[in-house]
């Protein structure tokens, strides 16, 4: 027999163990807050079983082991033998941030185990010894309902007899059926496989060990097994509560190391995980430790089902095409181009494809519920935590990248944002201060906003500080919000101690330019006593954008046109000239600085004076400008190619496209030149 090399599935493996873990955290953090009901406990202890038999079956050994002390644990406070105590969930929690760390390390290829994980390890086992032998008084049990056929998690063990194929019966499909019922973990055992010189293919050589868990009956397995009667060796059991010794779990599970295969008549192969029935299967060979890591999503079968009917539509342009230029007639030209909906085709592909890169922005939102509660505690504050909008989709490029600077707004909001329980009741508010998620749709953006009804940004701290710094001379005639604006200012700080948590200002800029490098702007609101709103808009993909082409002595650029606001020819009058061949236009009410882009970017041959070329006034990294060009080209999509990966970074570019007639269009940054301008302007 040729050996079964279980590295192809590691990459799965680790997906799905993380989202476990992710599932995991969530329902403790509900166990936390006093709903300790049976479904949350079930859910917590059947996907720390199905990490424990994932990492076991391909060999991750120290994972197996360090999950196992764990579900001890749990099942103890699933029999009802231990209580939902603070401490108990804070243990489980940490047992999963240091399950993570074990993931991650098992990924690169190092040894999971550190010295971290085996102090844990040993707190845990002097938790299980310390309540042994001891039972709860029923009141402080967690509601687990009894053994029964209603409830109950189950051991199958399936031994197929020689005749089972030739009778018509097919394993597979009745473990595709026990699937159906609830969460199986299939085994297959082929030390009992010949040869391959001497394999009958009609006779069955292989057991099978199932564990099936969920709400299942007992006469619903047997239903599964009908037709196998008398072709199988069948034993069905009830789980018990007690778990094996790790020696039980060694000699049960395969001993192939980590990065090894597993050949037949020795250790069982892994067939089937898991219950839900994956709507794209994503199977990667797991990378080296030197590897780069690959990114994967998981996709909706309708995304991909318009995607392929998508397809399908442009075959059929392909070969219309295909058959008019046979006969092709000039007089028919205008005709073709309605008839082939050539361009309307394209839109709806290029639009099923970035749908198919689209995640919920539930993927970051899923990670504070523990951060809030973490810091919280440790600052002995009360937070309640709302999350709005947890479906709206994002582009998993800015989902990735968004996350640390929402990290940063909520550990500001916790940590100097929300007052503790007794400033909050001494001005009159709820001792609970309230922090607020909220995502959704604003015309072609994604708008995220952080809000918390804490005391709102000091004005008068920021305002001293700024002063102090130079940044402004004076307060007088600045609302609240542009006072506000001024913790966006590099290494800006009023904070008069530091913490290991956060700091009110501090590394604001860094989320802005974090931000404003995605495409984005971030901005602030605030009222004193009332609170603070920091307010994150975001492009839905970084792939495609709209944008507008100028013309700049002979070259093309595109400016994206969620910067834009408004093109004009602007008069004389309008222009005033500073120092050092700066010139500044008045745009309505605002004094806005004039950016060449013939001089930003050394474009020979442009239009230099502003009344004879175009004005684009655009808004960009909360400030506005004039980007001056020679002529508006029109307006198209265009997809961004990168400048570091082709070429290398340069200042006021963000991408470069390729254009219909083959020539390259750089992409205007508009945030990068508008704020390299007012810096220069207040120089």
């Amino acid at each position: 027999m040729s050996q079964v090399d279980l590295s192809q599935f590691h990459q799965t493996f680790f997906d799905e163990s993380l989202e476990g873990l992710d599932a995991m955290e969530s329902a403790l953090l509900k166990l936390d807050t006093g709903s300790a009901d049976s479904e949350l406990v079930n859910t917590i202890f059947r996907a720390a079983h199905s990490i424990k038999g994932g990492s076991a079956t391909f060999g991750f050994q120290e994972i197996a082991a360090f999950t196992h002390v764990a579900e001890e644990l749990l099942d103890g406070v699933r029999s009802g033998k231990r209580a939902v105590t603070v401490e108990v969930v804070e243990l489980l929690l940490r047992c999963v941030d240091a399950l993570r760390g074990m993931l991650e390390r098992a990924k690169k290829g190092v040894a999971s185990a550190n010295q971290s994980t085996n102090a844990l390890l040993d707190e845990l086992r002097q938790q299980l010894s310390a309540v042994a032998g001891n039972v709860l008084p029923s009141d402080q049990r967690v509601d687990v309902p009894p053994a029964s056929d209603e409830t109950s998690d189950w051991v199958i063990g399936f031994r197929a007899k020689p005749g089972l194929l030739r009778s018509g019966n097919d394993p597979l499909r009745m473990f595709r059926e026990l699937a159906d019922l609830g969460e199986l973990d299939v085994c297959a055992h082929v030390d009992g496989v010949p040869a391959l010189d001497v394999l009958d293919p009609e006779q069955c050589y292989i057991a099978w060990d199932l564990n099936l868990a969920g709400k299942v009956k007992r006469q619903q397995i047997d239903a599964v097994f009908d037709w196998a009667e008398g072709d199988c060796e069948l034993t069905i059991a009830r789980q018990s509560s007690a778990i094996p010794s790790n020696s039980a779990i060694e000699r049960s599970t395969p001993t192939a190391s980590a990065g090894g295969s597993t050949s037949a008549g020795s250790d069982p192969v892994p067939i089937v995980r898991g219950s839900e029935k994956p709507t794209a299967l994503r199977v990667e060979n797991a990378p080296s430790a030197a590897a780069a890591e690959s990114g994967s999503i998981r996709v909706s079968i309708d995304k991909v089902d318009a995607l392929i009917n998508m397809v399908g539509e442009l075959v059929i342009t392909q070969s219309m095409l295909g058959q008019l230029g046979e006969h092709f007639d000039l007089s028919h030209l205008e005709a073709l181009r309605a008839g082939l909906n050539l361009e309307r085709n394209t839109r709806e592909l290029q639009e099923s494809v970035m749908r198919i890169r689209m995640l919920p922005i539930s993927v970051v939102f899923q990670r504070f519920p523990r951060l809030v509660r973490d810091i919280s505690r440790k600052l002995g504050k009360q937070v309640n935590l709302e999350l709005h909008g947890e479906q709206t989709e994002l582009d998993k490029t800015v989902l990735e990248k968004i996350g640390d600077p929402l990290v940063h707004l909520v550990r500001n909001a916790v940590d100097h944002g929300l007052e503790t329980p007794d400033r909050r009741v001494a001005a009159g508010k709820n001792p609970t201060g309230t922090l607020r998620l909220d995502a959704f749709h604003q015309g072609g953006n994604i708008t995220v906003e952080v809000s918390d009804d804490g005391a709102g940004l000091n004005r008068d701290a920021i305002a001293r500080k700024a002063i102090e710094r130079g940044l402004i001379t004076s307060v007088d005639g600045l609302t609240d919000d542009e006072v506000a604006e001024l913790i966006f200012q590099p290494g800006f700080s009023t904070a008069e101690a530091t913490t290991d948590l956060s700091g009110r200002g501090v590394g604001m800029d860094v989320v802005r330019r974090n931000v404003n490098e995605l495409g984005g702007t971030v901005g602030v609101q605030t009222k004193a006593g009332a609170g603070s709103v920091f307010t994150i808009t975001l492009p839905l993909t970084l792939a495609i954008i709209d944008g507008l082409t100028a013309a700049v002595g002979g070259e093309s650029y595109i400016v994206p046109l969620v910067s834009v606001v408004e093109s004009l020819q602007i008069k004389r009058e309008q222009i005033t000239r500073l120092g050092a061949g700066r010139e500044v236009f008045r745009f309505r009410e605002e004094v806005l600085p004039i950016i060449p882009l013939h001089a930003a970017f050394g474009c020979q041959g442009a239009v230099s004076d502003p009344c004879d070329g175009i004005v684009i006034v655009v808004e960009g990294d909360g400030a506005r400008a004039g980007l001056l060009v020679d002529a508006l080209l029109g307006q198209q999509q265009a997809v961004i190619k990168s400048l570091e990966t082709n070429y290398k970074r340069v200042q006021g570019l963000s991408g470069a496209t390729i254009l219909g007639d083959g020539s390259i269009a750089m992409i205007v940054d508009v945030s990068g030149l508008v704020r390299l301008a007012h810096r220069k302007l207040v120089a």
